[in-house]
């Protein structure tokens, strides 16, 4: 951004940020949320730290205001330790309850709430009262076990508590008649004999979380995006004197095993007279607007508790009616996680691309400058369909609210036209497939857009798949599903995408989490330094393997000079003929493929180029190797006759002038024999090399 576009933004910000300002304080209105309207003041913020000359008294930034283990074992869950669906508003609360009263007409319901802690949720076993096993959910089936970190862990008893006669009476009074007190009085008495399972959320409190970032900053290590990765990165720790330091905490909030309860409200004050922490802001509410007032109470407090928290969480209250309802999916039908608004923040969108799903759907995404939302780092927001581009009357070049809900990547969700400069240019609807260039259609009644080819995604899938593969970009985490998965999302339309994917796009997909995640962006930001042979074939150029892209690398030395190549060298190439070179001279010469490749370049791929020896005494001699060498691997040897001139084929023939053989040759050697091919030992290759 230049001086007058910079100055041109700044005011643009300083008046709408005014302008809500305004509204909020003087005329007790709000048209975007606190979080659209911080992000807009942290673009301002640094845009004059970029352009100091623009700060101006008046600026809204300058208002002044008040043991080590080696590796987890798996443990599996006796009963899964299932999802919860999620809900945003209070009419998907009330339908939820229709739902139910659908399935079972006679019950009656009431409900106990949760706060829903932002954690790791774990599992503790506790065998005759001792605790035994401390897993993850993992997959919700199998976890892993973390014992020895959970142990670490102050909250969390290492056994049972043992209640006195008055705190068990207090218990009962509290508990209600429909408790089994003889089932309990029994596992008392017989010394906590039997399996006792408690679920809960481990977490790190705000304090902790900011101490532990001081440390990472201040011994130049990552910081922690937020706490949830902080709380699950500690409890994965090989090493429990580090997960001991991170000093997390626990709240409990489900007891699987039987011990006399009825209902969920029991369970909770079950694990306290036990001495297993819950937490006490949790109530038992009658009805629906009880949630309401919960869900109100508890957000509004939220900013002052002394950890993180992002909803509240509903249960059927009652135990027996909460199994009778039963699972849908992979979540109880009786339970359902009531949600915060969420997280918006402000961006520009600096591109519109249209991708095709498995079904042939073409979808926009936006591509916008990178936003740091909910936790994480985004690039990519959805849009739809084309009719939601034309409600929301976004162009390229606008400034956006997005949103982070339960979509897998952030919708856009407004447009904040004041900040237009002019420059804004029209999103138009595709007349092609983006991908095969085919026709596009719109069945009737539908609003998406369809490619009537059938292979079309399968194809793009096979050309990133390629483009990945060992032998030329050789990213690794990056198989068929994970490549099917992005191209689904959006998250990228052709190979060059890959490198400009930031973490926080695509830890919210299935498959990933903060590590994989981390690992991912990781191996694509290291497959970014690439060779020119390997390059050219991740490209893909029909007729153009392996060899070939070797071949062209050792001859022309950088990707330039095989672009600018004209045919007759291209076929002056050994072992390129007529048909190979053509098809390579056409591949460069694709205004589509040009573009690819400046794509790639811009987004951060460097191409070694190949340092030719001036050297070259092999010119033009071709060489044959058969059986295992000691000194050196096969590569290695292919790449020291290219780099003196020379040539490799995969098999003999008149045109050999020499086959170099290791220990158990196989048929080349025969077959050199018989045309009275040069045969080299593998010390007689050494000696000619040096």
């Amino acid at each position: 951004m230049n001086k007058p576009e910079a100055k041109q933004r700044i005011e643009k910000l300083k008046k709408e940020i005014n302008h809500h300002r305004y509204l909020y304080h003087v005329l007790d209105k709000q048209e975007i949320s606190d979080a659209a309207l911080d992000s807009l003041k942290h673009e301002l913020y640094k845009l004059e730290q970029d352009f100091p000359e623009f700060i101006t008294p008046d600026s809204p930034t300058q208002r002044v205001g008040g043991r080590a283990l080696e590796k987890f074992a798996k443990v599996a869950h006796q009963n899964p330790m299932l999802s919860i669906e999620d809900v945003f508003e209070f009419k998907e609360v009330q339908a939820w309850q229709e739902r139910l009263r659908k399935l079972v007409p006679s019950a009656r319901f009431d409900y106990y709430a949760e706060i829903k802690m932002d954690g790791l949720a774990v599992a503790l076993i506790y065998q005759d009262g001792v605790l035994t096993t401390g897993a993850t959910r993992g997959d919700g089936k199998m976890g892993e076990d973390v014992t020895q970190n959970i142990k670490t862990i102050e909250a969390i008893p290492l056994k049972l508590h043992q209640p006195s006669r008055k705190e068990l009476d207090d218990f009962y009074k509290k508990a209600g008649p429909d408790f089994k007190k003889h089932i309990l009085e029994d596992f008392i008495a017989r010394g906590f004999r039997g399996r006792l399972e408690a679920r809960g959320e481990a977490f790190m409190r705000k304090d902790v979380f900011e101490k532990l970032n001081k440390e990472q900053a201040k011994n130049d290590l990552p910081e922690f995006a937020n706490p949830r990765n902080a709380a699950a990165g500690s409890i994965r720790q090989i090493e429990p004197k580090i997960t001991a330091a991170r000093q997390l905490d626990f709240f409990a909030y489900d007891l699987v095993t039987e011990h006399g309860q009825a209902n969920h409200e029991q369970e909770h004050e079950l694990m306290k007279l036990l001495g297993i922490k819950t937490c006490s802001l949790n109530a038992r509410c009658r009805g629906l607007e009880d949630i309401e007032k919960f869900h109100e109470k508890i957000r509004a407090r939220r900013s002052k508790l002394d950890f993180w928290i992002d909803g509240v969480v509903v249960n059927v209250n009652n135990n027996q009616l909460f199994k009778k309802l039963g699972v849908v999916g992979k979540a109880h039908r009786a339970m359902i996680a009531y949600k915060f608004p969420a997280e918006q923040a402000t961006t520009v969108v600096r591109e519109v691309r249209w991708q095709v799903g498995r079904t042939g759907a073409i979808t926009p995404v936006a591509v916008m400058d990178p936003v740091f939302i909910a936790g994480t780092t985004v690039t990519h927001a959805t849009l739809h369909n084309f009719d939601e581009i034309q409600r929301l009357g976004v162009k390229i070049g606008d400034t956006v609210i997005i949103e982070k809900a339960g979509d897998i990547i952030p919708k856009v969700l407004k447009v904040l036209p004041k900040l237009r400069t002019g420059k804004e240019k029209e999103i138009r609807a595709p007349k092609k497939c983006p991908i095969c260039a085919g026709p596009v259609t719109r069945r009737p009644g539908e609003v998406a857009i369809y490619c009537k080819s059938k292979n079309c995604f399968a194809q793009e899938a096979r050309n990133i798949m390629h483009f990945v593969s060992r032998k030329a970009f050789n990213i690794d985490g990056l198989g068929r599903k994970i490549v099917e998965q992005l191209i689904s999302y959006g998250l990228i339309a052709n190979a060059a995408d890959l490198f400009i994917l930031t973490q926080g796009d695509i830890e919210p997909l299935e498959r990933f989490a903060e590590k994989s995640a981390k690992n991912l962006i990781s191996a694509i930001d290291k497959a970014k330094d690439i060779s020119l042979a390997r390059f050219i074939y991740s490209l893909g150029i029909r007729h153009a393997g392996e060899e070939t892209a070797i071949d062209l690398a050792q001859n022309f030395g950088t990707l330039q000079n095989i672009i600018n190549a004209p045919l007759d060298e291209l076929e002056a190439v050994p072992d390129i003929g007529e048909v190979v070179a053509k098809s390579i001279h056409q591949y460069f010469k694709d205004e589509k493929n040009q573009k690819l490749i400046q794509q790639l370049i811009r987004n951060g791929v460097r191409i070694e180029p190949v340092k030719l020896r001036q050297d070259q005494p092999w010119r033009g001699k071709t060489f044959v190797l058969t059986g295992s060498l000691e000194s050196m691997t096969r590569d290695h040897a292919k790449a020291e006759i290219r780099a003196r001139g020379g040539n490799v084929s995969s098999s003999v023939s008149q045109q050999t002038d020499f086959v170099v053989a290791g220990s158990d040759p196989g048929s080349k050697y025969d077959k050199a024999k018989k045309l009275g091919v040069k045969i080299l030992s593998e010390k007689a290759f050494l000696k000619m090399m040096e």
